[in-house]
């Protein structure tokens, strides 16, 4: 695979410059874990369906890594191959990325939330040469849709599957079990191909909103760019244990699950399947320290703590993101769980961009999403390019050391201008402070408990249903989620659409579950402007106050 990261050239003079950019890679940071630290207790993994528990120390994280990166190579994964995983959280999932940064191949996390219609799209846009998923996960044969998607992807070469059994593309079987690390070539195969900083090591994909998603490239400098002034901020270090319950699939728990202990010498606590009863008792039993998840991980965290009466006196911080926190919730979970709430605010393209400080009092927990991070610089302009006085609302852009390299095979939409600034999409206000605060999208997208629901792609499937001569989607209020998604549908004369059908029409489509609207209003005909575009906004408002 050949990748087009031309964000990064124009940036490294100046970001080695003023020490931004640390020029290290993930293999440095492991390989100094295991020198100094070989026998502290790096990853604990959890699956709470079975109730396994599985841990490494940081010597035994090392030799997995090598050893399934050998692995990989006998599967014929070489220098920026792509190595998509649709896993859970778990240790293959940590153990896959360090084991692809050791041979220089590129990983790409995929939502285990995604179906068909994402997924080919994905691994055809991304090249995937090796998939590795789940036999099952939460009911859902991974294994067989895989299967079913092979023939349509020319570069996919091997699935791999987790807890395949005796199946002759087993995960252990391939990769985990065999003392790979111990070939005569490993050695070479270890050190010929390790990338530097400045090459792409995550492809990740986000929420398209016209209509196809965008393949995000980062480097380890990108990467760590983020993390390390991150962690300063929250005043972690090794003594922390992270508990990582927000997919890994996602730039949270990536970045701040998989990488950031690492590069802390701290420990990582690893949960697959959100269970707020079993999040106690592992905050409890491991002694975790830090947490970072959307608004609906602490209202459960915070009702199951009340409701137990289990207190969680090692958790100092949670940050919170992907939706703004409710006042009451903030003051609820500094009553019950004593611990400080952290607002936040970042993007797939640049990790957390703003966050609140540990001292600042707990309204601008509420009131706002934080200020920037060192290396992080923010304007909010006009639709013109004139940049605005604080408290007005207005395009927010964002410079930063860490802004991804660029979308694979899509420069032109790069949104980030000859200076560097890049155009989020979003709209904000900043106050005389520097705090930023979110005040809506420019782009259309809805995010549910943290997830981007890809509005355009929904709507057109809509347009497919016999019944639909209009359709548009927009956000309603949910005090647990933050959003859900509102279908509006004009029907086609003699036509009619009700809940049931729109569900059993877009699964025919095979939509994930979460992208599904909840709620469906049919109407004889949609707010418009002359043209006769569809005005949002009026549907939104309708729904705000209940006339819709």
């Amino acid at each position: 695979m050949e990748f087009d990261a031309v964000l990064l050239p124009p940036r490294r003079a100046e970001s080695i410059a003023r020490g931004w950019w640390i020029d290290r890679t993930i293999n440095d940071e492991l390989d100094a874990c295991v020198e100094t630290c070989p026998d502290k207790l790096a990853l604990t993994a959890l699956r709470v369906e079975s109730g396994e528990l599985r841990r490494f120390s940081y010597r035994e994280l090392g030799r997995m890594a090598d050893r399934i990166a050998v692995g990989l190579s006998r599967l014929g994964v070489g220098r920026n191959d792509v190595v998509a995983m649709q896993l859970p959280n778990g240790w293959q999932f940590s153990l896959l990325y360090l084991a692809c940064s050791r041979i220089g191949a590129v990983v790409n996390p995929l939502m285990h939330i995604f179906r068909e219609r994402e997924l080919s799209f994905m691994l055809k846009h991304g090249e995937a040469k090796v998939l590795v998923v789940p036999k099952v996960f939460r009911g859902f044969d991974h294994e067989a849709m895989a299967r079913a998607l092979q023939p349509g992807l020319p570069h996919l070469e091997r699935i791999v599957v987790v807890g395949g059994g005796e199946g002759p593309d087993d995960f252990d079987a391939l990769l985990a079990t065999p003392a790979w690390e111990q070939a005569s070539d490993a050695r070479e195969i270890l050190t010929r191909h390790r990338p530097g900083p400045d090459d792409v090591t995550q492809l990740i994909y986000t929420s398209g909103t016209t209509g196809e998603p965008k393949g995000v490239m980062h480097s380890a400098n990108t990467l760590m760019a983020n993390i390390v002034p991150y962690a300063r901020r929250l005043r972690l270090g090794a003594d922390d244990v992270v508990l990582m319950a927000s997919p890994m699939a996602h730039q949270t728990g990536f970045m701040y699950g998989l990488m950031m202990p690492i590069l802390l010498r701290a420990s990582a606590v690893l949960q697959d399947i959100w269970d707020p009863r079993r999040a106690v008792e592992v905050i409890r039993a491991e002694g975790a320290t830090f947490t970072m998840a959307s608004t609906p991980f602490l209202s459960d965290l915070t009702k199951t703590v009340q409701d137990s009466g289990l207190a969680v006196p090692s958790l100092r911080s949670f940050l919170c993101a992907g939706a703004p926190i409710p006042g009451p919730l903030v003051e609820q979970a500094r009553r019950t769980l004593g611990t400080k709430i952290v607002s936040a605010w970042g993007m797939t393209e640049n990790g957390a961009v703003t966050l609140i400080e540990l001292d600042d009092d707990d309204a601008l927990a509420c009131a706002t999403d934080g200020h920037p991070l060192p290396g992080v610089e923010v304007k909010v302009i006009d639709f013109d390019g004139r940049t605005l006085p604080a408290g007005e609302v207005g395009k927010l852009m964002v410079r930063a050391c860490s802004n991804f390299g660029g979308y694979l095979r899509r420069p032109h939409l790069n949104a980030t201008d000859a200076e560097g600034w890049f155009d989020t999409g979003d709209l904000a206000r900043i106050d005389a402070q520097g705090y930023i605060r979110i005040s809506g999208r420019s782009k259309d997208v809805i995010i549910r408990g943290g997830e981007n629901i890809p509005v355009f792609e929904i709507e057109a499937l809509l347009y497919k249903h016999p019944a639909v001569a209009q359709a548009a989607i927009v956000a309603y209020a949910d005090e647990r989620l933050g959003e859900r998604a509102c279908a509006v549908v004009v029907p086609r004369p003699g036509q009619t659409l009700d809940q049931a059908g729109m569900v059993e029409f877009l699964k025919s489509q095979k939509v994930a579950l979460q992208y599904i609207p909840e709620r469906l209003v049919v109407r004889d005909a949609m707010p418009a402007t002359p043209s006769g575009k569809i005005q949002k906004f009026k549907l939104r408002d309708m729904l705000r106050d209940g006339s819709l």
